[in-house]
């Protein structure tokens, strides 16, 4: 095996890395764009999985699913190739960009960078957030995804409990998932027939 194996997992998480303005939330999409559309490393669903897992422990969302990925295409290497490839070429920039930032802090220029980068940034999060909606309507059903969905915003929005805790139990009923279903079909099977 040479480095030349390594490119495709390189230049993915470089990109991710410096095109991710904004943190975790925003190299989520781009993440799943290398991962999914472009090199193809993981299917769709699985990127989904993997994402409600990454949220569920502890520490930066995008160097966790850098690392998973680089994991699954190349094994311990590969991850480690990963997460350097992703955090390096920003971690540089940061630290020779330092002194600039400081001294800019002020600018009306800058400024109007960063409010200009924010609408791209929501609009990303929009798409990937109505298509996993799309997924959830057509995996669980109307029912149970409208239901699921109001679920998490009373436990997120209202009762303020942290998001590890509520993907985790969500991840714990998704292990029983499909017998719940089947048991509720087959009641509401049995309640059109008696009818």
């Amino acid at each position: 095996m040479s480095w030349k194996d390594y490119n495709g997992l390189v230049i993915g998480m470089v990109r991710t890395g410096i095109l991710g303005y904004g943190g975790g939330p925003s190299v989520i999409p781009l993440i799943r764009y290398e991962a999914v559309t472009r090199y193809k490393w993981v299917s769709d669903d699985e990127f989904g999985e993997i994402l409600a897992i990454a949220n569920a422990l502890p520490g930066p969302i995008a160097t966790k699913m850098a690392a998973y990925l680089g994991y699954k295409t190349k094994g311990v290497l590969g991850a480690i190739v990963s997460v350097l490839a992703h955090i390096l070429p920003t971690s540089i920039a940061i630290i020779a960009l330092l002194g600039s930032m400081y001294a800019l802090r002020e600018s009306k220029i800058v400024a109007g960078m960063v409010a200009a980068v924010r609408p791209v940034i929501f609009v990303m999060l929009g798409m990937m957030a109505y298509e996993f909606a799309k997924k959830a309507w057509k995996g669980l059903g109307t029912t149970f995804a409208a239901l699921f969905g109001v679920l998490a915003f009373v436990l997120l929005q209202l009762l303020d409990i942290h998001p590890g805790i509520v993907i985790a139990v969500f991840l714990g009923y998704g292990v029983f998932h499909l017998d719940v279903v089947k048991r509720f079909k087959s009641k509401r099977d049995s309640d059109k027939g008696v009818s």
